[in-house]
């Protein structure tokens, strides 16, 4: 990996940001909708991202074995109480 030690911050848009995660553009917009991806900037109209602010996303998923609890990075989906109460309850 590269030493960013004395560059300025890098700041990437959703397309490359995707690429540095290894996921798809959409995955990251639907993260970005549901408040569970990475932090993000608005610059006049463009979304950038942090590539800080990226790693420590990807690195708050980092488990060392199956038996670990999960990383506390949640699927890009809708998170909130309701309706986790309600499917719940219908069961």
């Amino acid at each position: 990996m590269t030493n960013l030690a004395g560059l300025p911050p890098r700041f990437l848009r959703t397309p490359e940001a995707a690429d540095f995660l290894g996921l798809s553009s959409r995955t990251l917009e639907k993260h970005r909708t549901y408040g569970t991806g990475p932090a993000y900037r608005k610059l006049g109209g463009r979304v950038v991202y942090a590539l800080d602010d990226l790693k420590a996303w990807a690195d708050r998923g980092a488990v060392t074995s199956t038996s670990d609890p999960r990383g506390s990075v949640l699927p890009a989906k809708r998170h909130d109480a309701a309706a986790g109460q309600a499917s719940r309850s219908r069961r």
